[in-house]
């Protein structure tokens, strides 16, 4: 971490990334029966649903607690918070102290290569 951050955000940074491994991933209910459901997150709501009642031998529901530390929700495991950038003008709203830059996946080569440019001029992190 190039960052300067205070202990508090690195600990909360260390119990994010270690719950984010720790998570399940959430299914749909019966999503492995019927193909045209997906597996995309529903929550259950039938009157005699075993999943919604948390009966055992069934998987986890989405629930609070299962979020990440809300001082540090949204931030990359570096300690920034990622802006997404496509052009130039994007370079100059961004914070070196607290943000990086992702360019964008439709950002093309040339573009790339005068974002990455900037970036090095402004001290500015390219996460990608």
């Amino acid at each position: 971490m190039n960052r300067a951050l205070d202990d508090e955000v690195r600990r909360l940074l260390k119990i994010k990334n270690y719950m984010a491994r720790k998570r399940v991933e959430f299914h749909r209910q019966e999503w492995f029966r019927y193909k045209k459901l997906g597996d995309a997150w529903r929550k259950p709501r039938g009157k005699h649903s075993k999943l919604r009642e948390h009966l055992s031998r069934r998987p986890p529901i989405v629930d609070a607690g299962f979020r990440s530390p809300a001082k540090v929700r949204g931030m990359h495991p570096s300690g920034y918070y990622e802006v997404l950038v496509y052009n130039l003008k994007d370079i100059e709203n961004i914070d070196p102290k607290i943000q990086a830059a992702r360019i964008a996946s439709s950002v093309g080569s040339r573009k790339r290569e005068e974002i990455a440019k900037r970036c090095a001029e402004l001290n500015i992190k390219v996460l990608n």
